[in-house]
């Protein structure tokens, strides 16, 4: 097994998206420094980075993705899109019991990347092997 370290998402404007993961979505923000937010989310870490500073890294310019998605586990699903509506914040979908065993809300971010809430609740299919 390899352990996940980090997952870092090249944002548009660091200072709006750090405002949405530590306002909108309530994580921990742990420091900024250079162009890169860091948040409290337990071993594996989860980043923000200035997209126009990541070109030194990558050699060349980094375009957003066509799709990107952060989920969140979080103890009740209702309460959160409760919080979500009593900020403003759109819905990509309503709430919903999924097969695999979560029950799920959709938001996105300032630079499009979907953010799911999902609580876990049981299964109401096996998972084949």
């Amino acid at each position: 097994m390899r352990p996940l370290g980090h997952v870092i998402l090249y944002v548009s404007d660091l200072a709006t998206s750090l405002t949405f993961y530590r306002d909108v979505v309530g994580l921990e923000h742990r420091f900024t420094d250079a162009g890169y937010a860091e948040f409290d989310t337990g071993p594996t870490r989860f980043a923000l980075y200035e997209r126009r500073r990541a070109e030194w890294l990558t050699g060349h310019p980094v375009v957003p993705g066509p799709a990107g998605e952060v989920v969140l586990l979080v103890e009740d699903v209702d309460a959160v899109t409760d919080a979500l509506r009593a900020r403003g914040v759109p819905l990509l979908a309503e709430p919903a019991d999924r097969p695999w065993g979560h029950r799920t809300v959709h938001v996105a971010d300032p630079d499009g990347f979907v953010v799911e809430f999902a609580q876990e609740i049981p299964r109401a299919r096996s998972r084949g092997h």
